[in-house]
């Protein structure tokens, strides 16, 4: 069965990918490329087997999609140094996959596959992976409920394609717990395709003045900052009142306390 779906996934992103050239890949505000991403998680974190008490849905995050497009750009085959800082208004901790191959291969939907496809070496009732699977227990992570993708064009390495997560899996503990489908999904959560879903979680828009460069920055925190300003202003005023001085009494001379007052 995996062996079919494996090769309709091929098939599926030989007909995608053939339109796609270094300048055609979609952007993080392509609408088609966010649909996309955001449906195929989805499909495959509804049908985790064993299933699911608590599945949440996932849907797209624009500040996760900039975090994961400003890696992209610095075209390096690892992750985000810099996940484990406050990157997110909302989360203290981003999750990452990275898939990494020849443009002409290059889909959504065979890169996420790839990384589920990773179930095939986990085994979930000993949490024991015979090779690679945190990808697989990210994609399928119940508590991740946000995500954000990025494609790049890397000279060296072609198709560069990121996503990020919110809040981030923490593989090697259980991705979810097994039981009945949305036995246990949050208080006023409904059930649609094996997932739990609540427009109102999905749709957090609670984000803080943020500016996403060309690589990602830690955010200062409040007292930072105010000290920043503070002794901004204070070195201003001090550089004023020098020059005030030295205009308003130009024969002052202030005398070195090693000189003896020579």
């Amino acid at each position: 069965m995996q062996l079919v779906l494996a090769s309709m996934v091929w098939m599926a992103s030989a007909v995608s990918t053939s339109r796609y050239t270094a300048s055609t890949l979609p952007d993080i505000e392509n609408e088609d490329f966010i649909k996309e991403c955001v449906q195929i998680h989805n499909k495959f974190r509804s049908k985790v087997n064993p299933t699911a008490r608590k599945m949440l849905h996932m849907s797209w995050d624009p500040a996760l999609a900039k975090i994961a497009k400003a890696w992209a750009k610095v075209c390096q085959f690892k992750h985000n140094p810099q996940l484990k800082s406050r990157l997110h208004p909302n989360f203290t901790a981003v999750g990452e996959n990275i898939w990494n191959g020849p443009l002409i291969l290059f889909s959504v939907s065979s890169a996420i596959f790839q990384w589920y496809d990773e179930i095939k070496d986990y085994d979930f009732n000993t949490r024991k992976c015979k090779k690679v699977c945190g990808h697989y227990t990210q994609v399928v992570w119940a508590d991740s409920y946000k995500v954000g993708c990025a494609v790049q064009f890397c000279p060296r390495d072609g198709a560069h394609f990121i996503c990020n997560y919110g809040p981030a899996g923490n593989y090697p503990t259980w991705p979810y717990e097994r039981g009945a489908v949305c036995s246990d999904c949050p208080k006023d959560d409904m059930c649609l395709n094996k997932l739990c879903i609540n427009p109102r979680r999905d749709q957090v828009t609670r984000y803080y003045s943020v500016d996403y460069p060309e690589w990602p920055i830690y955010l200062r925190n409040r007292y930072t900052s105010l000290f920043l300003i503070v002794r901004s202003i204070v070195l201003i005023l001090s550089v004023i009142i020098a020059i005030f001085v030295k205009h308003k009494y130009p024969n002052l001379v202030i005398l070195d306390k090693n000189s003896g007052g020579r």
